[in-house]
């Protein structure tokens, strides 16, 4: 039972604890901004455990963030215990590029919430691009965010969730609404977080969205980028100023993970390619 409370503290919500859209709403923003997506553990050599209990002591008393198994295992829990029909889902991701005719293991986790109004997708595990709001469970409909604007199409008996990009579309994932079970995510986690040419094993990724658009380290690069479409971006030269960003930018509390400050040296020293 997740401590109900405590998580709602910690991201700021002090609304009704009522199983409607505004709530989900509401939630789903709120714990986008508080606990920012990392991977300081599985790019570190640390294992992560997606067990409840170390998601809520890691996230919610830990002061610390987490990726997809976390972010959305801790919002599903959160969810069920105010009364939402929850579902757990599973993506093939298709951001970054895939080459034709190939598809990628479903590696995402994503949840689908069951509505009067509909089903909805719950998403705050995506990294660099979760929606900012529920996206409704509709094909062929832009969603205008805060941010970005979406939209879903069919595809293979599925949902591929696409990006608005210039006058085109990007792909995200695409996923079914086959329900996924614990021991599903335990090997995609597993998958995720030790093999060497997982991305989270290979580079530091933290981000989350603000008020004015989303903050993103990547390795070494601090990337501010706004909602006018101006972006900012600054290389990271020292452990100390990666440290710095990590605890200022995303108020992550640090303190828990002995030998983080070499891990960080380490990467400002390494040469950036010419």
């Amino acid at each position: 039972m997740i401590a109900l409370d405590a998580y709602l503290a910690r991201i700021g919500y002090s609304g009704p604890r009522v199983p409607t859209l505004d709530t989900l709403r509401a939630i789903h923003a709120l714990h986008l901004r508080t606990i920012p997506f990392e991977n300081l553990d599985s790019w570190s050599g640390r294992r992560v455990d997606i067990s409840p209990a170390a998601i809520e002591r890691k996230l919610v008393h830990g002061r610390r963030g987490g990726y997809c198994y976390e972010q959305n295992g801790l919002l599903a829990r959160a969810l069920g215990a105010l009364g939402f029909e929850v579902c757990g889902l599973a993506a093939r991701v298709r951001w970054g590029g895939v080459p034709e005719g190939e598809a990628r293991p479903r590696s995402h986790m994503l949840l689908r919430v069951d509505l009067g109004e509909g089903a909805y997708l719950a998403d705050v595990g995506f990294g660099v691009l979760a929606p900012v709001t529920p996206l409704g469970l509709v094909h062929d409909v832009e969603q205008a965010t805060p941010l970005e604007t979406f939209r879903l199409r069919g595809e293979d008996r599925g949902h591929v969730l696409e990006v608005k990009s210039g006058e085109g579309w990007r792909a995200l994932y695409w996923f079914d609404r086959t329900e996924q079970i614990a021991a599903d995510y335990e090997m995609f986690n597993w998958w995720v977080s030790t093999h060497p040419e997982s991305l989270f094993v290979r580079s530091l990724v933290v981000t989350r969205p603000t008020a004015a658009g989303r903050v993103t380290l990547f390795d070494r690069e601090l990337t501010y980028r706004r909602r006018d479409g101006v972006v900012e971006q600054r290389t990271l030269a020292s452990a100390d100023a990666l440290r710095d960003a990590l605890e200022r930018e995303f108020g992550l509390d640090l303190s828990g993970l002995g030998g983080l400050h070499e891990r960080l040296r380490r990467l400002a020293e390494v040469e950036r390619p010419r």
